[in-house]
């Protein structure tokens, strides 16, 4: 078996995957593009991501889409839910899971570039990730036959209704969306979902 390094791309289950880190017994792997469109939640409340219908989706219905063999090499984890850096908005208790969606921090300072002086420190009056320039927008943007699409991450946005998601030009909406419709003025009405997990080797 080849050796595995970070930015490799595999196969496990029916999608093509990205290897964003690397452990003694484990990789840390998301899928390379959105997978398929869902609400972050099914009804408009105040939520975190442990409460959210997003995450019962991936870790009971998207999960068993493997067959057994390819669950034993899923591994739980536990995962923090940071509140929002700019808002502070209530991130939510930790969570036990198999397959989830990357956090604000993960996004923004560890797997896809190091913009952790823009998320520490909010521009004066900034209320938005792009009223600033990132260098490191282009390594997370995604296309949907051909098409640039958002996607969700786990945090919350500015209030509890909406969740921080990657714009179309890799830009982090750091605000939210609504967690129920979505980013409607894209013409799409629900998030892309990037399912990410902890695998075996």
């Amino acid at each position: 078996m080849k050796t595995i390094t970070i930015g490799d791309k595999i196969v496990f289950g029916k999608y093509n995957w990205l290897v964003l880190e690397i452990r003694e017994d484990k990789i840390l792997i998301i899928t390379e593009g959105i997978i398929e469109r869902r609400a972050y939640h099914n009804t408009y409340k105040n939520i975190t991501w442990s409460e959210c219908s997003l995450r019962k989706y991936l870790n009971e219905e998207f999960y068993n889409k493997f067959s057994e063999e390819e669950r034993l090499k899923i591994m739980p984890v536990i995962n923090k839910n940071p509140n929002n850096a700019w808002f502070d908005t209530i991130g939510g208790e930790d969570t036990e899971d198999k397959i989830f969606i990357l956090n604000l921090e993960e996004v923004a300072c560890k797997y896809f570039g190091d913009s952790s002086k823009k998320l520490y420190n909010k521009g004066k009056n900034q209320n938005y990730w792009f009223q600033r320039k990132d260098e490191n927008n282009d390594k997370r943007i995604v296309k949907v036959d051909g098409r640039k699409a958002w996607w969700w991450i786990r945090t919350p946005g500015r209030v509890s209704l909406k969740a921080v998601y990657i714009h179309g030009d890799g830009n982090i909406g750091i605000q939210g969306n609504n967690i129920l419709k979505g980013n409607l003025s894209e013409g799409y009405n629900k998030g892309g979902v990037r399912p990410a997990l902890w695998l075996k080797l």
